[in-house]
């Protein structure tokens, strides 16, 4: 039970002022609570005696008055400490977290769902806080009432009765161990289930839209039905065990009751004990209660903890693939590019998603990429990106392998513009200027006018300040996919990839962002991936992917000589062009 505070022992050697101050707080309180008791056994017992007067009774209530006042500024005293503790270690292992998400490279985004990683960051943390803080009382306060509480029962009244009073104590120790193994296994079930559950959630919202579109509100509505039952099914499995705690302390406090009025009375009619000694015992049995209860809190706080715990530490046990050289090349990007892969397959995968892919790329040229869906366009960008470093062959970029530069120089050198637009739920303005936040207003409208969104943006009654919503949701595909093109181009990158990232603008709009990029980035390297012909058929050089491998590779003229898949295409796009053009 007590393994959850030695896994947080870092951060209470971090705190040990203030726990220290805590602890100690508790611990005055508890030898103070305590002789509140005896200070009106004495009181009864002066007046059973008639010894009792106003003097000497103003003096105890007084005594009394003086108790509860300390207690009261050491009270204030160990709340701010132990839960102001709790809460920034909450925000230690928040930051930890996120840090870590955004170290992890794509490989752990594929075992984790998004909704799994923000309940650790969410209801895991709060568990841990939990023991940070409701942990460290009630174990404190449990064992300094408990004991000092003991302590006055042996020898302020009477050694005797003491023992035979907690004869029952060790049965509540063997139930509550028994109890809390149990507790601990069903908490694990039950943040596993709400990690689900939250999953649900967070890609239902995302995807509301394709619900709604596909009419499947409802079956997507009894899927998480069953996955709050499933939640509400585990955390029962645990309150059920929870709930046999609590009676299992009240049948020893009746016990512990019933022994001490028994031989308590026995001991006043023999004069062993007085009155008043019987009275204070009794108060102290009750006092007991608290800490006895208090075992159980314990026990569902630190097994809850611990079950927490252990998921965060499986998260942050996770180590990325993507390692930076020990001496990495810090200069920005420059020269061309020389990708030869020899083979590549996905992680938990045999079957190669590249295979003997090599091109050569000059600097401030075009590359086009095409090919049949999962043909490989992707992955090329992936491995260019490092987003997978698990691969035969290399890449160069500038005579030096990508692998041997700064992790921070390859990002900042090459901008991508995936095919899922994802913009920030914050103004355009914000989302053009997020790769270089010092930007001027100037520079952002050069961005957005190269990717010919400047007068869409002017249309609306906010301009650059209009909040784009969620993932871009108040915009039309083709405006989301113009402002991400706008965003890359904010920051200058020496290479700029385009992933199907026109497949949303009509083809004057296309043919008018590519005449833009050619003409500003005549200096710099750009590759284009697309489904339509159209888009990449003024690049310098053209491979056309199929099944992992390049199966053509030349100028759109060459390709059309071939008459292989290319020109089979482009033929069939034309026809499709002239017939929408006859359609209007």
């Amino acid at each position: 039970m007590f393994r959850t505070f030695k896994k947080l022992d870092w951060f209470f050697k971090l705190r040990w002022k203030s726990y220290t101050f805590g602890v100690v707080a508790l611990i005055i309180c508890a030898i103070l609570q305590v002789l509140n008791p005896k200070i009106v056994g004495t009181i009864i017992d002066q007046f059973v005696a008639g010894t009792l007067n106003w003097r000497t009774l103003i003096f105890w209530v007084s005594l009394i008055l003086i108790f509860a006042l300390v207690m009261y500024g050491l009270r204030y005293g160990w709340r701010m400490a132990l839960f102001g503790n709790s809460t920034l270690i909450e925000s230690i292992l928040r930051n930890r977290l996120f840090s870590h998400f955004t170290r992890m490279d794509a490989a752990f985004f594929q075992r984790y769902r998004t909704g799994d990683l923000m309940a650790h960051a969410t209801n895991d943390l709060a568990a841990i806080r939990f023991v940070a803080a409701d942990g460290v009382l009630t174990l404190t306060d449990a064992f300094s009432l408990g004991g000092v509480t003991l302590f006055s029962m042996f020898f302020f009244i009477d050694w005797k009765l003491t023992l035979f009073s907690i004869l029952p104590f060790p049965i509540l120790i063997a139930i509550s161990t028994y109890l809390g193994k149990l507790i601990h296994a069903r908490y694990r079930g039950a943040l596993k289930a709400f990690s689900s559950m939250n999953n649900h959630v967070q890609e239902s919202v995302s995807g509301i839209k394709v619900l709604k579109a596909l009419g499947e509100e409802k079956e997507d509505f009894y899927a998480f039905e069953k996955e709050t039952e499933k939640v509400v099914e585990e955390n029962r499995g645990v309150y059920k065990l929870k709930a046999g705690v609590n009676p299992s302390i009240e049948i020893v406090m009746g016990l512990t009751y019933v022994i001490a009025l028994l031989i308590g009375g026995n001991y006043v009619q023999t004069g062993r004990i007085s009155i008043g000694d019987l009275v204070a015992f009794i108060s102290y049995i009750g006092m007991m209660q608290w800490p006895l209860l208090a075992v159980g809190s314990l026990i569902n706080t630190l097994e809850r903890g611990n079950a927490a715990y252990d998921r965060v530490e499986l998260l942050l046990s996770n180590e990325t693939s993507i390692v930076e050289a020990e001496k990495p090349v810090k200069k920005p990007l420059d020269g061309d590019i020389d990708f030869d892969i020899q083979s590549f397959s996905y992680p938990n995968e045999h079957k190669p998603a590249l295979s003997h892919v090599s091109f050569h790329l000059k600097k401030g040229n075009t590359l086009g990429i095409v090919g049949r869906t999962g043909s490989g366009k992707s992955t090329i960008y992936k491995l260019l990106l490092r987003d997978y470093d698990l691969y035969k062959g290399a890449i160069l970029y500038g005579g030096i392998n990508i692998k041997d530069y700064a992790l921070q120089s390859l990002k900042e050198g090459i901008a991508i513009v995936p095919q899922d637009n994802f913009l920030f739920s914050t103004t355009i303005r914000d989302n053009i200027r997020f790769g270089n936040p010092a930007l001027s207003q100037e520079e952002i409208e050069e961005a957005a006018k190269t990717a010919h969104i400047h007068e869409d943006i002017l249309q609306f009654p906010k301009g650059y300040d209009t909040t784009v919503g969620e993932r871009g949701v108040s915009l039309s595909g083709g405006q989301k996919q113009r402002i991400a093109i706008a965003r890359a181009l904010a920051v200058e990158p020496e290479c700029l990839i385009l992933d199907d990232s026109l497949s949303a603008v009509d083809a004057n709009t296309e043919e008018a962002i590519l005449a833009s990029l050619k003409q500003k980035r005549s200096q710099k390297t750009t590759i284009i991936s697309a489904h339509r012909i159209s888009s990449i058929m003024q690049a310098d050089e053209i491979i056309v992917m199929d099944e992992g491998q390049i199966s053509e590779k030349g100028t759109h003229d060459q390709l059309i000589d071939y008459q292989g898949w290319y020109a089979e295409m482009y033929q069939k796009q034309q026809l499709e062009r002239k017939l929408d053009g006859e359609g209007a």
